[in-house]
């Protein structure tokens, strides 16, 4: 199933650590202008979460978890895994190394 089509399925969904999406966006795509227009309409219909300190023990527990097990993954994405984790939400991504991450729902497209 697509992103976009998975998307449509769901009532709601949340932008973890959106600054991370936008400077992709600037760093890697030629029509930055578009691109961010888009990140824009997105993130006007949607709920963006920070972090706050409960999402930093979530993210000291994960990365811990992943350092005993030698599977360490980007820090960007333990703390994507720690926002998700810290308001009980299914991630959806590409990346599988988050199925390192034992008690994350996870949902690979």
């Amino acid at each position: 199933m697509s992103l976009s089509v998975w998307l449509s399925l769901m009532k709601s969904f949340y932008l973890p650590l959106f600054w991370e999406s936008s400077t992709t966006e600037r760093e890697n795509q030629r029509n930055v202008d578009a691109n961010l227009a888009r990140i824009d309409d997105l993130a006007a219909s949607s709920a963006l979460l920070g972090c706050n300190l409960d999402t930093s023990r979530h993210y000291g527990r994960i990365k811990n978890d992943l350092r005993a097990k030698g599977r360490p993954i980007p820090e960007n994405d333990i703390w994507i895994a720690a926002v998700a984790q810290q308001h009980g939400l299914t991630l959806v991504s590409r990346d599988t190394h988050f199925s390192e991450v034992g008690i994350l729902s996870l949902e690979v497209w």
